[in-house]
């Protein structure tokens, strides 16, 4: 499942605009098929700059621990407290109510794939 309105990045985010510089970012469902049964995320705290490209949460599986990225450059306005309680939702809905963050950005989103790029990525 690729949704075709949404930009992906080669590490396996997904960033949506949701207008007013501000994108959404969450990782893909190929991202959390590969990790397995979600039982912690890190993110990064609201109000935090971030850099596109840079490291700035962690995502944890029963299989491993894998790096979360900021496809994006800005200011971080929202994160999803939800996913403390009940990380597990990354994995039944990681487009939905699985998203992690929200960044307003402070440049153009540029590398970013779109969704047919993304499928050849991946192999779907």
């Amino acid at each position: 499942m690729i949704p075709d309105d949404l930009r992906y990045t080669a590490a396996h985010e997904w960033v949506r605009d949701l207008g007013d510089g501000v994108f959404r970012v969450g990782i893909t469902d190929y991202a959390q098929n590969q990790l397995g049964d979600v039982v912690f995320v890190q993110l990064p705290d609201e109000g935090a700059d971030v850099q596109a490209g840079a490291a700035v949460g962690e995502v944890e599986s029963t299989k491993s621990v894998s790096e979360l990225f900021a496809p994006v450059g800005g200011s971080v306005v929202a994160v999803n407290a939800a996913l403390a309680d009940t990380p597990e939702v990354i994995n039944s809905a990681p487009y939905e109510d699985g998203w992690m963050f929200d960044v307003r950005a402070s440049d153009t989103p540029d590398g970013l794939l779109d969704a047919a790029a993304y499928r050849e990525l991946v192999g779907d």
